[in-house]
């Protein structure tokens, strides 16, 4: 058999690679439950009816269809979730009956988008949702709520005693604000220029200007009036002064600047040097479902990677024509961040097995008491394992150095010893009771600079 070739989007992860996700997922996991959140998981697929209900999503969407020919009507209309959002919509409808309002869950799982992969983009990717869901009607401070956890939980990342991510800025606008603007200086179609703005992150603002008046229906001094708005940026409240002082006027335009305000001054005392908060009036969200309060993230220094964490409110995505189940909710892209620095060799585990102990062999004849040995350090929760064969203890200990094992426990005239073989250290031990420094417990993520780590698969793009 030919040796494989990566498949371009579908990254893979060597261990020590994998251990760094690990750690991001049970950090968000521990943030979200903090904050009393659900996890729930569903299904990898929805009817294309449901999927493509909302947004031009067609070309990212992967059919599910059986390879007999003769069999494939029985599975069409199904394709795998190119995001979160639309299956916990359908998850809600299916399952108010037995959901207690307002609803909050989160949801760490795989998706799938027919995209041209690219550092950070992928084709199979997780993601990291949290979403609060209403009954008819779902306030507004829980907008805030949302966005609270999810900067609480990015924080957290980035700490350098956690994981050590680089800071990230949390980019947030509101749909009635823009909206409600472009009405305001007569837009035909307010809609069509939130696509066109939201182009801005990619085009140039000169072709983005065109678009508007080509494509929307602008004069040029609309189009300005739209390009000028999106060019306010601030981490206060100040904003409002300035989108004022434009002297449009709109009744949504001035709830979106109420809310945008709320939400950045009920966020302010969480953000520091790990994660900013700022509002950017040229974000729109490319999803047409997003009603109030958007949301985009760069991790800073990897700009280019464009958002890595995105949302916002959708107050009709969920209804089954009696009730409607309004909701807001922030997903993170976890491979989206993830890979490329993992590829870059920029994070890593400092070892590459979970064990702790490696229970040296002194021969074939002894691999049973190794065994119990081992099973003793178990029972008091310490990983570990026996060698793989009873080579000399130069090597075993070579063996524990390139997986970044610390200890390896010898049993000899002199009974149990348990050497640190980073120090040297050797000392007796008893198996039943001994447990390591806390530090060396579990594996640690190192932040590294010109490691030669070696990339995960998908370096091949």
């Amino acid at each position: 058999m030919a040796k494989p070739t990566p498949l371009s989007g579908f990254p893979e992860l060597l261990p020590e690679q994998r251990f760094v996700e690990q750690q991001v997922i049970d950090t968000l996991r521990s943030v979200f439950e903090l904050h009393g959140f659900a996890g729930i998981e569903t299904r990898a697929v929805e009817p294309m009816d449901q999927l493509l209900r909302k947004g031009d999503t067609s070309k990212e969407v992967y059919v599910l269809r059986r390879l007999q020919e003769a069999d494939s009507a029985t599975d069409s209309g199904l394709g795998l979730h190119f995001d979160l959002t639309v299956p916990f919509a359908r998850f809600v409808l299916e399952n108010a009956g037995k959901l207690e309002f307002p609803f909050r869950r989160y949801q760490v799982q795989k998706a799938w988008r027919g995209e041209r992969p690219q550092d950070g983009r992928y084709r199979e990717f997780t993601q990291a949702d949290i979403d609060i869901v209403g009954k008819d009607e779902l306030p507004f401070h829980h907008d805030i709520e949302v966005t609270r956890v999810m900067v609480d939980a990015l924080s957290r990342l980035a700490d350098p005693e956690v994981l050590g991510l680089p800071p990230f800025r949390l980019q947030v606008n509101n749909r009635k604000l823009i909206q409600g603007f472009y009405a305001g200086i007569g837009a035909p179609d307010p809609a069509e220029v939130m696509r066109l703005v939201d182009k801005l992150d990619k085009l140039p603002a000169e072709t983005v200007r065109g678009m508007l008046v080509d494509e929307a229906g602008l004069t040029p001094d609309q189009a300005d009036r739209c390009l000028e708005l999106a060019t306010i940026r601030s981490t206060d409240d100040s904003f409002g002064d300035r989108v004022r002082a434009l002297g449009v006027e709109d009744p949504l335009l001035e709830e979106g600047l109420g809310e945008l305000a709320a939400l950045l001054r009920g966020c302010a005392a969480l953000t520091g040097d790990k994660v900013t908060i700022e509002a950017d009036l040229s974000i729109a969200r490319g999803l047409d479902y997003y009603t109030g309060t958007v949301f985009e993230t760069r991790l800073e220094g990897s700009e280019s990677l464009g958002s890595i964490c995105s949302g916002g409110r959708y107050d009709a995505l969920a209804s089954d024509g009696r009730t409607t189940y309004p909701g807001v909710g922030i997903s993170l892209g976890v491979s989206r961040v993830l890979v490329p620095l993992l590829n870059r060799g920029a994070l890593v585990a400092d070892r590459k097995v979970p064990s702790v102990v490696l229970v040296a062999l002194t021969g074939e004849e002894t691999r049973e008491e190794s065994d119990a040995i081992a099973t003793a350090l178990r029972a008091n929760g310490v990983p570990c394992e026996v060698a793989a064969t009873a080579q000399k203890f130069g090597k075993q200990i070579r063996y524990a150095e390139r997986r970044g094992i610390p200890y390896v426990w010898f049993t000899g005239d002199e009974g149990h010893q348990v050497k640190d073989i980073r120090t040297g250290d050797q000392v007796a031990a008893d198996p039943a009771t001994w447990t390591p420094p806390a530090s060396d417990h579990r594996p640690k993520v190192v932040v590294a600079t010109g490691s030669t780590t070696p990339p995960a698969k998908e370096q091949k793009q």
